[in-house]
């Protein structure tokens, strides 16, 4: 269960969503200095854009995560269509691979997570854009966030009370350490005050919780509702208690499709953006959420539509903002772990100009 888990959000602590570029019939690529197609005409079937004049293929290698959200449902909606987009899903063996040919180009559009060994890879020269949201908790129903064993829900009521238990955690130089650290500090109280536990896999945390082997853990949905229906544990708090802007996972670009495809990176976005707002729309607003459901089903591992009324689903921002002075903080504390070697670039490395471009276009999500 752990590996199909691990698929299905976005926490395996290693870059997931991959989009891959290939061509049916790939238009010319401007230079940077040519002028981008941005006219705006209601009279087109986009509603905004004119399609590209040649189809374009983007093959998204992603693997059932619930943060590529956006893609699925733009695709199913026909959204990538409008624009003459045409996709197609694949995925990497590794994100070892990944990094590399998305500087290179080979790969257009990735979704990955903050962790020491990604900012690594870019302060040691692999070119990638940070360009916008994959994924955040939403405040109250927070996906990633701690649980406690039900034998311990008259023992730890309050984050103080974590002294001395048992806490598992998948990884230290990670977002699941940035997240860790934040609630130990809520709770004042430092790793000294309790007994951290590192396990990989996040389904083998359920049997430790029911065992008693462990006394809470940074879990994720859909793990968190299985395991509240079978009374093994309780949601504990909220993560947005103490760390209410962590920027989870990311959407990043290659160099070469921000700068010289232009045209096809700006109605990817809209594109993306639009199947990222009628998530929302079905998920906060409550409309036309059974039809965003079936298309969840289809493209990831939670195949019962009864358990998306259950589970506290992944936050996707409907304008595609980040949490950037969050994504410092994370990086500031693995650098004080050590974990980093080099220099990390923000202003090199992220690049919102695609994503501002595409929000311009659509007006401001409401």
């Amino acid at each position: 269960m752990g590996k199909w888990v691990k698929r299905l959000l976005v926490i395996p602590l290693v870059l997931i969503a991959m989009v891959i570029t290939g061509c049916t019939e790939k238009s010319t690529s401007p230079t940077n200095n040519a002028k981008v197609d941005n006219k705006v005409s209601k009279e087109n079937k986009s509603g905004d854009l004119a399609p590209l004049k040649k189809k374009t293929k983007v093959v998204i290698a992603e693997d059932g995560a619930a943060s590529g959200a956006g893609f699925y449902i733009a695709n199913e909606k026909g959204y990538f269509a409008d624009y003459n987009i045409e996709v197609e899903f694949a995925q990497f063996a590794n994100s070892d691979d990944m990094l590399p040919a998305l500087a290179a180009g080979e790969v257009d559009i990735a979704g990955g997570i903050s962790t020491a060994s990604f900012f690594n890879a870019i302060a040691q020269g692999i070119d990638v854009k940070i360009v916008g949201d994959k994924g955040h908790n939403m405040p109250g129903k927070s996906y990633f966030t701690f649980v406690i064993g039900n034998k311990m829900k008259n023992v730890i009521k309050d984050y103080p009370d974590f002294k001395g238990k048992k806490i598992a955690i998948s990884s230290r130089n990670s977002i699941d350490g940035y997240i860790y650290q934040l609630m130990l500090k809520h709770a004042g109280l430092t790793e000294k005050d309790v007994k951290t536990v590192i396990m990989n896999d996040f389904g083998s945390m359920l049997g430790a919780l029911e065992n008693g082997s462990i006394d809470a853990a940074l879990s994720i949905e859909p793990l968190i509702a299985q395991g509240v229906s079978k009374g093994i544990l309780t949601r504990f708090g909220d993560a947005t208690d103490f760390a209410p802007d962590s920027q989870i996972a990311l959407v990043l670009a290659s160099p070469k499709f921000m700068k010289d495809e232009k045209d096809v990176s700006l109605r990817f976005m809209l594109a993306y953006l639009k199947g990222v707002r009628d998530y929302n729309d079905a998920f906060t607003k409550g409309e036309g959420k059974a039809e965003i459901v079936n298309i969840m089903t289809k493209y990831t591992a939670l195949k019962d539509p009864a358990l998306w009324d259950k589970v506290y689903v992944t936050g996707l921002d409907p304008d595609g903002k980040m949490r950037i002075d969050d994504i410092k903080k994370q990086y500031e504390m693995y650098k004080a772990n050590g974990a980093t070697q080099g220099k990390f670039d923000f202003n090199k490395a992220i690049d919102t100009s695609v994503t501002e471009e595409a929000v311009k276009i659509l007006g401001n999500y409401k």
